[in-house]
């Protein structure tokens, strides 16, 4: 929860607040990003006291945050490289996002953005799953968007990006630093900090949304009063 005192507060028997203030847009991202570690802090906490991970497991995920906030600076200072990527792509009018285990959200929340500002159909799906509809969509035309931190998911990632690539689909890769393997086999990639299997999901998801608002802007749409959208749901 972010707004302090909201209805759905004062209607629920416990809150954790994120505090990472007014969020302009109605298609929130800071809030997704706040929300995501947030909930981490919870599991750690819980997993600690369930005795489901070390307490030097839960001391070492703990520093590691620590440096999140730096490491994201660091992807905001690659806005002009997200820029020139969205310049190649803004004309498509189909995006696929893939990712797996935790990565498959972000891929999910990626093409949730897409659709909401720039209006591009986009479509997140886990990559395990590619083969049963997906793969039928890719050609030369298709941007296919892999979300492959070096993770213990990435061989089988790696997998999924070979075959998107033996169709000829327009690969960009969001990777972890010193990936030269992921940067022969992908069009374009934006790579992210190496940081802990867990909290990949915290700067995989930054490029995603920069590229949603590049591509959005250059297509003059409005980022913050996106076209249908409302910032509280009234219907059911």
């Amino acid at each position: 929860m972010n707004v302090v005192g909201s209805s759905l507060s004062r209607e629920a028997d416990h809150v954790l607040y994120t505090y990472c203030g007014p969020e302009i847009g109605v298609a929130a991202t800071k809030t997704f990003t706040a929300q995501l570690v947030a909930l981490l802090l919870l599991a750690l906490e819980t997993g600690l006291k369930k005795g489901t991970i070390t307490y030097t497991e839960y001391k070492k995920l703990h520093e590691e945050l620590i440096h999140i906030p730096s490491k994201i600076e660091k992807l905001l200072k690659k806005d002009k490289e997200i820029k020139e990527l969205a310049y190649r792509y803004m004309n498509a009018s189909d995006f696929l996002f893939l990712g797996r285990n935790i990565n498959y959200p972000i891929a999910l929340e990626g093409a949730l953005k897409l659709k909401e500002i720039s209006c591009i159909h986009a479509e997140g799906y886990p990559a395990g799953e590619m083969k049963h509809g997906p793969i039928a969509l890719i050609d030369e035309k298709m941007p296919v968007v892999c979300v492959i931190p070096r993770d213990r998911n990435y061989e089988k990632m790696f997998s999924n990006i070979q075959e998107v690539k033996a169709r000829k689909g327009k690969i960009i890769s969001v990777a972890t630093e010193g990936d030269r393997q992921i940067g022969e086999l992908s069009d374009d990639v934006v790579y992210i900090p190496e940081t802990s299997d867990y909290l990949y999901p915290v700067l995989t998801v930054i490029p995603l949304q920069m590229l949603s608002y590049h591509i959005a802007t250059l297509l003059g749409k409005d980022v913050d009063q996106p076209r249908n959208l409302a910032k509280t749901v009234t219907v059911e």
